[in-house]
């Protein structure tokens, strides 16, 4: 793994991100690569936020003193699942391509392994993703199956690849 570039600060978000989270997933690219639809309101997504319970949490990537990204740990509370999470992340348009995947990458797989104990995280991306898909083999994902017509985006079905990291 590598580590991020020092401008890249990743932090626990706060209720005064939700605008700069908004934003970042009205991105037309950003919300292209998420299960998300476009244009949900500052308001729909305060209340996601509020709904936040100790089983998730959401983390922000700050570069420059502004909210370019987000990624949020997804525990899951069953017993016989408790091992395990999930992830789901978002880069602003304009910061695609600069670190701001990998130091998030960097701070929630920290999190799941060090402080969580989980021993399987797992996310699906579009299987056209190659750019998400390469920065989470970085991270030691592995490519589990391929799902057909998992999601409707943009006006057609596309595939979604399952990865997962596990730690041995």
């Amino acid at each position: 793994m590598t580590d991020p570039p020092p401008a890249i600060v990743v932090r626990a978000a706060e209720p005064s991100d939700v605008p700069a989270m908004t934003e970042v997933m009205n991105q037309p690219r950003a919300v292209w690569g998420t299960l998300q639809t476009p244009l949900m309101s500052e308001a729909m997504r305060q209340k996601r936020f509020d709904a936040t319970d100790h089983n998730n949490r959401a983390l922000v990537a700050v570069l420059d003193g502004r909210v370019v990204g987000s990624i949020g740990l997804h525990r899951e509370p069953w017993h016989r699942r408790i091992h395990t999470a999930s992830i789901g992340m978002a880069v602003h348009d304009a910061f695609a391509g600069r670190g701001v995947g990998s130091a998030m990458m960097a701070a929630v797989v920290d999190m799941a392994d060090r402080w969580w104990n989980i021993k399987r995280l797992e996310l699906n991306v579009y299987a056209d993703n190659a750019r998400a898909i390469a920065l989470y083999e970085r991270f030691g994902f592995e490519r589990e199956g391929l799902m057909r017509a998992y999601a409707w985006r943009d006006g057609a079905y596309v595939d979604s690849l399952a990865m997962a990291r596990l730690r041995l």
